[in-house]
């Protein structure tokens, strides 16, 4: 199941049900779990762990010293789990010691072709990246989120679950759940209705997210009063989490309304 054209570092662990193709090469302390396809011409570089039934496509690089000046080679690790999709020439890059030690993915994602995904990200479940979407550094992605192709995303940013961006938006500042951004800086435009029906969210949760939105992230004024009001009369998990996340963001939120 090992290509013999391929270079696999001794210290490597490959199930035997993997597989991996002809001139890739897997270095030092890499894991790869079962059933995982590893194409032709990718680089894995560790210390990596890579979960099950993964497939990772030609020219990809994975698990590579980060890209940060402050970097001098400590043993940060790259942790990604289980059915996810690395499509050509994705770079994912491992942890910081400064940061939190380690890069993670987590399962059934799909990364597409030329994404990047920097040092110390955490990526959650079920997120789809378009075509050369990028992180930064230190970026949170909530569950089933949607990043439009060549999404740029600023370093210690936070995407909520259930997010969206469409394609070409650069994001400066927190996204919360369940909400669609657009431009360049980007900004809230609405909630992801699409997204959220595709997912089977009752139209009163999705009803009620829009009203949380025009309350909070659209209008001006007493936000912070809003926000404490809401807290307390909200009967939806949903909206309690997005509150909860404009009322906990570190960097703030991105501004509602286009440009």
């Amino acid at each position: 199941m090992i290509d013999p054209r391929a270079d696999i570092h001794p210290s490597a662990e490959i199930d035997p049900s993997a597989q991996v193709g002809p001139f890739s090469v897997i270095g030092a302390n890499v894991r790869i779990g079962a059933n995982t396809w590893v194409g032709p011409h990718v680089v894995i570089q560790g210390p990596t762990d890579i979960g099950r039934d993964n497939r990772i496509f030609q020219f990809a690089s994975v698990g590579e010293a980060p890209q940060d000046l402050s970097y001098r080679g400590e043993p940060t690790r790259l942790v990604i789990g289980d059915r996810n999709v690395i499509r050509e020439s994705v770079t994912i890059s491992r942890g910081t010691e400064k940061g939190h030690g380690e890069t993670v993915i987590g399962h059934d994602n799909l990364i597409m072709a030329y994404v990047h995904i920097a040092h110390d990200c955490i990526i959650g479940d079920g997120i789809v990246f378009s075509n050369a979407a990028s992180l930064a550094g230190h970026v949170e992605v909530g569950d089933h989120c949607t990043l439009g192709g060549f999404t740029l995303v600023h370093q210690f940013c936070r995407i909520g679950a259930h997010a969206f961006t469409s394609m070409g938006s650069a994001l400066n500042r927190d996204l919360p759940p369940y909400c669609l951004a657009s431009g360049n800086y980007a900004r809230l435009i609405g909630i992801n209705k699409v997204g959220l029906r595709r997912k089977d969210f009752s139209e009163e949760c999705i009803h009620a997210l829009h009203r949380a939105f025009a309350d909070i992230l659209r209008a001006g004024g007493d936000r912070k009063g809003r926000l404490a009001q809401l807290l307390a009369e909200t009967e939806f998990a949903e909206v309690r989490h997005v509150l909860e996340f404009v009322q906990n963001s570190p960097r703030g939120v991105l501004r509602a309304g286009r440009d």
